[in-house]
């Protein structure tokens, strides 16, 4: 029986209000520009101990960047802008240590959108980034996780046996394949699911035809193309037993608290199906 989560950020989410969603595990985003000092890590282990609380991902974010549509993912977000790189392993490697104080097994972010060829002059270079973030974390007992949805699965999948480390696994967030184009969800699942760690439970319908460069509309869980039903029932099938962590990303923060919710019931709802 699978239970659910919450992905929820620092510094804009309490953790009062994630556990009256009545869930008991999460993932935890990091702000690119929160202060990780050991006072704020303590305050956070107690409040967690507190609460009984489990965090089973930190995530990564980084300042700059900007997700209104797949050309400005794919000229800001991760490892792939080359005058930020530098910077943002630095805080990368930050953000795993910060994730051990807190005894967290798992770290995660987008390295952006990985080239399907092989060839392209940043790949090698954020190849390189990758691994050094994950021997870092392996330094910690931890994994490093790909949070899916901005290249096909066949070149995600490609890119992490070029990195060639064994800590190296994948977020798994089903409608961001949706949201980018990238490819079906469930499809993608099938392909990936030895090396998914940690999924988000997220919702969203495709791109618009024949709009270029367009994003898809992100959707409360269970409105949009996902089929989330199918989705947790191949989850089961390929042997996945973590929380499933809801996620919704609106500006409107009444909205967003109410879509949790929602969505916390709506996996409740399938499990007792």
């Amino acid at each position: 029986m699978f239970e659910p989560g919450v992905m929820f950020w620092a510094e804009r989410d309490s953790l009062e209000m994630v556990c009256s969603l009545g869930v008991r595990y999460g993932q935890l985003g990091i702000p690119g520009g929160m202060r990780l000092t050991d006072a704020t890590a303590a305050r956070w282990k107690a409040a967690l101990a507190s609460a009984g609380f489990t965090l089973v991902t930190v995530f990564a974010a980084y300042p700059g960047e900007d997700y209104a549509d797949i050309p400005a993912v794919a000229r800001s977000v991760g490892f792939f802008p080359p005058d930020t790189r530098a910077a943002r392993l630095v805080r990368t490697l930050a953000v795993s240590d910060f994730a051990a104080r807190l005894g967290v097994a798992s770290i995660a972010c987008h390295i952006g959108c990985v080239p399907q060829d092989a060839g392209h002059a940043d790949y090698a270079a954020v190849r390189d980034v990758v691994r050094r973030v994950c021997d870092h974390a392996a330094r910690h007992g931890q994994s490093f996780a790909l949070e899916t949805g901005q290249e096909p699965a066949e070149v995600l999948l490609g890119f992490i046996g070029d990195v060639d480390r064994a800590n190296l696994r994948i977020n798994f967030d089903p409608a961001n394949m949706i949201l980018y184009g990238t490819g079906e969800p469930i499809a993608a699942l099938q392909r990936l699911a030895p090396l998914v760690i940690s999924v988000h439970c997220k919702d969203g319908d495709w791109p618009a035809p024949g709009v270029d460069g367009a994003m898809g509309m992100e959707r409360p869980l269970g409105k949009g193309s996902v089929g989330i039903a199918r989705f947790v029932d191949t989850l089961w099938k390929a042997g996945f037993r973590g929380p499933l962590n809801v996620e919704r990303e609106t500006d409107d923060q009444q909205e967003r608290i109410r879509d949790l919710a929602g969505g916390v019931q709506l996996l409740r709802a399938l499990e007792r199906a």
